[in-house]
């Protein structure tokens, strides 16, 4: 049974590293999806858009599907898609071909992005231990990895479709062939098809995920404001040269990345609300330090220190949700849980680029900083809401491995 536990590991811990190098290659190659489709710098923003959207739509028809549907038969049928997706549109030559490649890739990712947020609750709560931050890390290693490989299709000038298809022959059938292993621990509560006996979902009130709601948007809204405007803000406040100016984000997802891998450890050994609030903390100064910055490199210290504290809010407030859901109501209900929250990803990731630029624009650059600074410290307020209840997962940050294996498909 922990062989299956570890297969089941490693194939969604892969599948958060393809989703990573597809979303990577994706969001860097906008200027030469632009050039290719011609869009207007007009039209860009409403594409740009339309994404998140979509895929806040596809999350909230993931809570539906899986009172039917396993998690595990969800992300297999939606990985494909998505990559298909980025495929469509590395081959496309027509705006309405790039309108249907986007919607699909949007639609999709919102049950991906679901399906492997709920597949990672459930396994860590089968592992008795803290293991949500490693998947994180997965995704954050293909986003680097995606990162690369976008840069070298941009430094030589490559077609869109020469970096993305042998991306796509190689994630796609590996993908697949992982897929078996998937570990669902609602494989038990009945056939696929008939609907489940325990927790639904109904009973998971919006007003009970709020502060875990609240906390996703906020942890979004900085990842977004580095995604977006990092660049521009070390040239055009700090004054660094243009390939500098490329460093901070590079820099923001290693530190992602390491924060991720060694988190775990730190939930294990501390918490998660200890963990959640020094993340908030060292985010917080990060920001801080962005905002007063004398120059270029000071500025590349604030988002190294922005990366090591973003990184953990995310997962952690998945698993907390699915664990808070699970306790309550049952399994259904923490598939649930996990899926309105998965929305929140969407709504901040909406919010902090247009955030940073109005304020940049009517006030500051350097103080629109200050705003994701203040939104990230609000997270304090409910760190509360990442503890675990008494005798439960996480009383005293471990249980015993073998405590929930039993769970799942193919035997657990």
């Amino acid at each position: 049974m922990t062989d299956v536990l570890r297969r089941g590991r490693a194939s969604l811990a892969f599948s958060f590293f393809t989703q990573g190098v597809t979303f990577a290659l994706l969001v860097t190659r906008i200027p030469a999806i632009q050039d290719r489709y011609g869009v207007s710098d007009a039209l860009l923003p409403v594409f740009l858009a339309a994404v998140p959207i979509l895929a806040g739509v596809g999350s909230v028809a993931t809570e539906r599907l899986v009172r039917r549907i396993r998690p595990g038969r969800l992300l297999r049928c939606s990985q494909p898609v998505v990559l298909l997706s980025l495929l469509g549109v590395g081959l496309g030559d027509r705006m309405a071909g790039l309108a249907v490649a986007l919607a699909a890739f949007g639609l999709a990712v919102g049950v991906l992005d679901a399906a492997m947020n709920m597949l990672g609750v459930s396994l860590q709560r089968a592992y008795g231990r803290s293991i949500m931050l490693g998947f994180h890390a997965a995704y954050s290693l293909g986003g680097i990895v995606g990162a690369s490989v976008a840069w070298v299709g941009a430094h030589w000038d490559l077609a869109l479709w020469v970096s993305y298809l042998p991306a796509v022959a190689v994630l796609l059938p590996a993908a697949l062939v992982g897929s078996r292993w998937y570990v669902d621990e609602t494989a038990a509560q009945g056939p696929v098809g008939e609907p489940r006996k325990t927790g639904e979902g109904a009973g998971v009130g919006l007003k009970v995920l709020m502060p875990l709601c609240l906390v996703m948007t906020f942890a979004y809204i900085g990842d977004s404001t580095v995604s977006n405007w990092s660049a521009k803000y070390l040239q055009d406040v700090l004054g660094s040269s243009e390939q500098l100016a490329t460093v901070p984000y590079n820099v923001y997802m290693v530190t992602t990345l390491v924060g991720r891998a060694i988190g775990d450890f730190g939930v294990r050994r501390f918490g998660a609300v200890a963990v959640v609030r020094c993340g908030a903390v060292v985010a917080a100064g990060g920001f801080a330090v962005v905002a007063g910055a004398p120059g270029a490199w000071v500025g590349m210290l604030g988002f190294t220190l922005l990366g090591l504290g973003l990184c953990v809010l995310v997962p952690q407030t998945f698993a907390a949700a699915g664990r808070h859901a699970f306790e309550t109501y049952g399994p259904g209900a923490s598939d649930a849980a996990v899926a309105r929250l998965n929305v929140f990803n969407y709504v901040g990731f909406l919010i902090g680029s247009p955030l940073v630029g109005v304020l940049g624009d009517a006030w500051s650059y350097r103080g629109a900083m200050l705003v994701p600074m203040v939104l990230v410290l609000v997270t304090l307020v409910y760190a509360r809401s990442f503890a675990a209840q008494p005798d439960r997962y996480g009383g005293g940050h471990e249980r015993p491995r073998t405590a929930d294996v039993g769970r799942g498909s193919n035997g657990l």
